[in-house]
């Protein structure tokens, strides 16, 4: 067996590995802020109540075979389900095919899954869950000193101190953010899930990143913003949560933030730095 075999099949099961957490993640993203059990009952259709049995489970498969709805009453299946199942794999596949057989791929593979959580829940309900964001505050204190690497260290020591710089840099800022546009606007301009969220993020992938990730959620909102406006939407008058932009700029700087900063700062320098 070739080595470039032997990798490709390895990312296979990468993929499959993270379209089975996705499926586990459209339970937990229904229940969590329903307060529900994510172990029981077992997955039944929300219209029928049948079980789901396990060929009807099955990630990506069982949408598709189905046609995108239930076995037994014919009630069509959000596409929402098929697509975070696509997007955990996706993400998955992409962490390993850049970090490989290190430490770091199963650290960030746990953050991806807290980030698709959190945006999912945020999108719908408005709130980002504690177990996200104080979660990856824990972990950023945890992981920090066993895996150093994560913020560039070679030292437990130094890598629990960038952790703390870290989380403090995140949440400071964009509790910053809240507390000057509160009293500007005489309305929150920033939910504090956002700044916990961003505190666990500094935690985990050091306040480097942390200045990275507000430039490019700032910039994603922007653009999403402009275009509510454009088709003139509704939604744009209502609050928009923040915490999907800070995720998608999160896992942007995972699969390549550090070096589009290097590459954006040579140019800016003119090729100098």
């Amino acid at each position: 067996m070739s080595p470039a075999f032997f990798y490709g099949y390895l990312t296979f099961i990468v993929f499959l590995f993270g379209a089975c957490w996705g499926s586990f993640l459209n339970v937990c993203i229904w229940r969590i802020p329903r307060e529900e059990s994510v172990v029981k009952p077992r997955s039944h259709c929300p219209k029928c109540n049948n079980l789901i049995a396990w060929y009807d489970n099955l990630p990506l498969v069982s949408y598709l075979v189905l046609n995108a709805r239930c076995r037994h009453c014919g009630t069509k299946i959000s596409a929402r389900y098929f697509i975070v199942e696509l997007l955990t794999a996706v993400l998955f596949s992409l962490v390993w095919l850049k970090y490989g057989l290190s430490l770091l791929t199963p650290v960030y593979g746990l953050l991806v899954f807290g980030l698709i959580l959190g945006s999912f829940i945020d999108c719908d309900h408005l709130i980002i869950p504690d177990r996200v964001t104080f979660g990856a505050w824990v972990a950023g204190l945890l992981f920090s000193p066993l895996i150093p690497e994560l913020h560039g260290q070679l030292t437990a020591w130094a890598g629990f101190q960038a952790a703390v710089i870290g989380l403090a840099v995140g949440g400071g800022l964009l509790l910053a953010v809240s507390v000057i546009g509160r009293l500007i606007f005489r309305k929150d301009a920033m939910g504090l899930g956002d700044v916990k969220l961003l505190g666990g993020l500094g935690a985990l992938l050091g306040w480097q990143a942390v200045l990275f990730i507000i430039v490019a959620a700032s910039f994603f909102g922007s653009f999403v913003g402009i275009y509510l406006i454009i088709k003139r939407s509704r939604r744009w008058r209502s609050r928009i949560p923040f915490g999907p932009y800070l995720a998608g700029a999160a896992v942007l700087w995972i699969l390549g933030g550090k070096e589009l900063t290097f590459v954006y700062l040579r140019w800016l320098s003119g090729g100098i730095y």
